[in-house]
């Protein structure tokens, strides 16, 4: 009896295995997930991919109601469009964002999509757990923004959400199907967001990392926002480090904060330090600038400290050149001509000497 008791129980467990085996999709609809990453801001969207199935003309005021409307089903509500297939079209920002410059928490939301051939209602929803739009809810709403559709050239045959215009601090997200596009675009605020990633770390190991506190302090100060917390980073960052680079970052704070005198005297400092190389770089940045007369005298005090390099002698020739002294600049291309450490540099300084002899600047 125990052993036809086991026989049927293995028996029943088969047959419940048998009902269980992973097959594919029906080929109406797929289960989605695409995410990227904005800035700092992680965004992720799963939805249902429905296909056209050959009912191209058919989907957009047809398959896809207009409007908010009655679907004859779930609470009575006129609903939107559930923006995909079968459950909620979930969509997730690890930030504060903005949608269409409208703020918008971050989180988890239902999306849903309220159709119109000139413009759209995009509504993002406290609701992340319905089966389509039957049961909706206006008061759930967070947030809703109108946009334009676009026409595509393209049929699209499975519903899909796009990523594209990606900057350092948005994106537009676009809902492309059949031969209809959604776009929204997506903003984030990177430099607040940055900020406080710097600052959290800084609160840990990194912030006894010198070359850390400079980067804070860099970035500060290239955003020209709270240069005073800049000038203490900084500062902290030189009593373990008062290398060329930390110098010449707390020269330029200095100069944002109008202390022009004590800029100077530290980059005084920073030359004296620095290698020929960073001498160089830095004149390079003055020029660029427009700065040519404190390049000039930049080039000057490199070559005087290191006469005999191919370095400090094209940096004369640039520095000559960019306050119109073409004959002495010549002269100097001339001596860096024979210096030139291989054949890429020696045609930069033939091509230098041949401009230089036809009067122009380099």
């Amino acid at each position: 009896m125990k052993k036809a008791f086991t026989t049927a129980l293995l028996l029943a467990s088969f047959t419940a295995a048998q009902a269980q085996l992973t097959t594919t999709a029906s080929g109406t609809s797929v289960r989605a997930r695409v995410s990227e990453r904005v800035g700092l801001t992680d965004i992720s969207i799963e939805y249902g991919r429905p296909a056209v199935k050959g009912r191209e003309g058919k989907i957009w005021g047809d398959l896809v109601h207009t409007g908010f409307q009655d679907q004859g089903f779930g609470n009575g509500n006129p609903a939107p469009w559930r923006a995909g297939a079968n459950e909620n079209t979930i969509i997730e920002f690890g930030t504060d964002v903005t949608i269409e410059g409208r703020p918008l928490a971050a989180g988890k939301y239902g999306f849903f999509v309220a159709y119109g051939p000139d413009a759209c209602t995009l509504i993002f929803s406290k609701a992340t757990s319905s089966w389509g739009s039957y049961f909706y809810e206006p008061g759930e709403d967070v947030l809703r923004v109108q946009v334009k559709p676009v026409k595509l050239n393209e049929l699209r045959e499975r519903l899909t959400y796009q990523f594209g215009d990606e900057t350092d601090s948005s994106a537009t997200i676009s809902l492309e199907w059949e031969k209809l596009a959604i776009p929204f675009k997506v903003s984030t605020a990177l430099q607040q967001l940055q900020i406080a990633s710097f600052e959290r770390e800084l609160r840990g190991e990194k912030g006894f990392d010198p070359h850390a506190l400079q980067q804070m302090a860099d970035y500060l100060q290239e955003h020209d926002i709270r240069l005073n917390d800049a000038l203490t980073y900084i500062e902290r960052a030189e009593q373990s480090i008062p290398t060329f680079g930390v110098l010449s970052s707390k020269a330029d704070i200095l100069r944002k904060l109008k202390k022009d005198a004590q800029a100077d005297s530290v980059m005084k400092v920073a030359m004296e330090r620095g290698t020929a190389q960073d001498v160089h770089s830095y004149a390079r940045r003055l020029m660029a600038t427009g700065k040519k007369q404190q390049a000039y005298e930049a080039f000057q005090q490199n070559y005087k400290r290191h006469p005999d390099a191919y370095l400090t002698c094209v940096g004369m020739a640039r520095g000559c050149s960019a306050i119109g002294k073409t004959k002495d600049a010549l002269k100097y291309a001339n001596l860096a001509l024979p210096k030139a450490p291989d054949a890429a540099n020696k045609k930069i300084i033939e091509d230098i000497i041949a401009k230089l002899k036809e009067g122009k600047q380099i």
